[in-house]
């Protein structure tokens, strides 16, 4: 171990990239996790939480650890690819106890933890130092920071003080919403809620979107109800229907109450078919437009970063009126055909009408045969009038066909038998 890493600060550590010995990248620290334990010893650290792949997180004890600074860790021998679970005896710094607030020892003031400093000693590490600010900043005065030893603050070893989520919220401020769900689930059940609660709408609304049912249900009952109400609006139709039929119906239809009422008509209909079916599948929000729109004007609707990117894959030609359910749906037109025509066209001339639509009722198999026959990545979906009632997606198949429980699943590597340092 290189004698510059005897004392490494956490909140820097967070996000600094994990190298094998011949200088292959193993993936990125998220979290320290260290074991707690009575005074006057210090938490002893016993591992890394490091991201590798997609959305997976993995547990490298300290004993795979050749060096660790600042700017960048070495992990030697091979590595579990289990998905770190963490365990009741055991904490995370970056999740549970940095941004806490706890009580100075000597003075006896509320202060928060900025940072935590993990110390080598004899082979060991050991969370030795806290960075702490003490007040709050004003216009006139900053607020006064220090470094201290970790007994001369109060109760952090039983973590009975309130903690803050700026930096946590700060972490995941650029992650993709996937990735956001994958650091919740990591997360123990109330940090999960605080952290879900300083996001935005907007933010919260796409990270629900991607996590597994149970962990999103739970978020949305810890919200009090008109919070929950305006989240469900900021989400897609399809998932916000499919995440109220997982309510209690008491609960679901509260929500819907204090929901606008032209979004939830949307979920009501969405919620009469089954969650299998092209129905229950499908958002009611696809892009709709005139015979007399122009391609500029279909070319000006798809770039809307609103719109994910495989609903701006194609739009769809009706019949006023233009809101689902549509008048007589006419066709679709690829946004391909649409680069490739003068903007002045009109789009009821480069109809593509060799797709067929499906009825609500369709089941996932026949709506699967449909995007392979046609090669889609979004099907409409219309009535016995022909009237459009909304359009599938092909991520939306996708989840189906996975299961459920897809996003739990975790493929193990075939050393999983492998002893993670944790027994």
């Amino acid at each position: 171990m290189s004698s510059q890493s005897t004392r490494v600060y956490i909140g820097q550590l967070a996000g600094t990239a994990v190298f094998a010995p011949n200088g292959d990248q193993l993936g990125i620290v998220r979290d320290v996790v260290c074991l707690l334990r009575p005074p006057p010893d210090r938490p002893r650290v016993i591992g890394l939480v490091v991201e590798v792949g997609a959305r997976r997180r993995i547990f490298v004890p300290m004993t795979k650890v050749t060096d660790v600074s600042a700017g960048q860790v070495v992990a030697t021998g091979a590595v579990n690819l289990r998905r770190f679970a963490q365990r009741e005896s055991e904490t995370l710094v970056v999740a549970q106890i940095i941004d806490r607030r706890v009580q100075e020892r000597e003075s006896g003031d509320e202060v928060k933890v900025l940072d935590a400093a993990m110390e080598l000693h004899n082979r060991d590490w050991t969370l030795g130092r806290l960075h702490i600010r003490k007040g709050k900043a004003t216009f006139r005065r900053r607020a006064e920071t220090k470094t201290v030893d970790w007994e001369d603050v109060l109760d952090i070893s039983g973590l009975a003080g309130d903690q803050d989520v700026d930096n946590l919220l700060e972490s995941v401020a650029e992650m993709h919403p996937a990735d956001v769900a994958a650091v919740l689930a990591d997360l123990p059940a109330k940090r999960r809620i605080e952290v879900a609660r300083g996001l935005t709408d907007e933010r919260l609304a796409d990270v629900l979107e991607e996590m597994a049912d149970s962990g999103r249900i739970e978020v949305l009952d810890r919200l009090d109800a008109e919070r929950a109400a305006d989240i469900l609006e900021q989400m897609d139709p399809d998932d916000a229907a499919d995440l109220l039929g997982d309510l209690s119906p008491e609960r679901a239809a509260a929500l819907l109450e204090l929901v606008e009422p032209d979004e939830a008509e949307d979920l009501r209909r969405l919620l009469i078919y089954p969650d299998a079916s092209a129905g229950g599948m499908m958002t009611t929000e696809p892009i709709v437009l005139p015979p007399d729109a122009t391609v500029a004007q279909a070319l000006a609707a798809i770039r809307s970063p609103d719109i994910s990117p495989s609903l701006a894959a194609q739009v769809y030609v009706v019949r006023p009126p233009l809101e689902t359910p549509t008048g007589r749906l006419l066709g679709v037109v690829h946004f391909q055909r649409l680069l490739r025509e003068p903007p002045a066209t009109l789009v009821s001339g480069v109809i593509d009408r060799s797709v067929k639509p499906v009825r609500p009722e369709a089941p996932l198999a026949a709506v699967t045969r449909s995007f392979a026959t046609y090669n889609l990545v979004a099907l409409p979906v219309i009535d016995e009038g022909n009237r459009l009632l909304g359009a599938v997606t092909a991520d939306d198949v996708i989840d189906h066909m996975l299961g459920d429980d897809w996003r739990e699943r975790v493929e193990i590597d075939e050393d999983e038998e492998a002893a993670d340092g944790r027994a």
